[in-house]
């Protein structure tokens, strides 16, 4: 649906960027209907920006915050996205959020991302649609808990889905679908490191069908943040197209 806005710069700007991006989004949302749903991640976009965006004095208590992906352990363990974002978050204001971390590691992952989904419809409205998604990218180009050729990434009827066979440990997952992720009002994807370079590439320059090129693709608006190793196989019309 158009070219994304691309940003090259150093992983401090970028986390600058990305809170400038999410204010302007979270302050329409709450002027438009007093609440802001946003999704993220975790991995290394969430470790660069999650720590200056929580520093933003928005009225958290009016941002609900979903995870678009999450693996099958307790919060407590080191793998859980949910919980090492509330190891960036704690002192912050952004502490003051209204968490849904994603229940991932129950006895009946079927029901229970059934349950995350009624939680999403409830919060968001009967258009599904969130406001705000942070995406990282995996260096097989996947995003949230959906990887190439998996069954998963066709799914367009159900709005969360449980993950028994992933191709990256652990295989037990949860995830948001790509209809979610991609109607969200505004997406961002984010790329950090030079492992990301080739599935950065292809996905800008319309070379492949991998999870991240399909969210370029098919969401109305989306806002590419890299660093300069992400972004060193982009050619050059796509780089004079960034700000730094």
């Amino acid at each position: 649906m158009g070219h994304p806005r691309l940003q090259i710069a150093s992983p401090e700007s970028l986390a600058d960027a990305f809170a400038r991006e999410f204010t302007a989004t979270a302050n329409e949302a709450l002027a438009r209907r007093g609440r802001c749903v946003v999704a993220i991640p975790g991995g290394s976009a969430a470790e660069h920006l999650l720590p200056r965006l929580a520093r933003e004095p928005l009225p958290w208590e009016a941002v609900h915050v979903f995870w678009c992906d999450e693996r099958a352990v307790p919060v407590a363990d080191s793998l859980s996205n949910a919980g090492a974002a509330a190891l960036l978050l704690a002192g912050t204001p952004a502490a003051g959020a209204r968490f849904h971390p994603m229940p991932a590691d129950g006895s009946n992952p079927a029901a229970a991302a059934d349950q995350y989904a009624a939680d999403l419809r409830q919060t968001t409205g009967d258009d599904w649609r969130l406001d705000l998604v942070l995406l990282g990218v995996g260096e097989d180009g996947h995003i949230a808990s959906l990887f190439p050729g998996h069954p998963a990434l066709s799914e367009t009827r159900k709005s969360v889905l449980p993950i028994f066979d992933a191709p990256k440990s652990p295989p037990r997952r949860m995830t948001l679908t790509l209809p979610v992720l991609a109607g969200a009002r505004l997406v961002v994807v984010a790329a950090f490191g030079a492992g990301k370079a080739a599935a950065i590439r292809d996905a800008v320059e319309g070379n492949a069908q991998t999870p991240v090129a399909r969210i370029i693709e098919q969401a109305g608006q989306v806002v590419l943040l890299l660093d300069e190793a992400a972004a060193s196989l982009l050619g050059r019309g796509v780089i004079d197209r960034s700000v730094t």
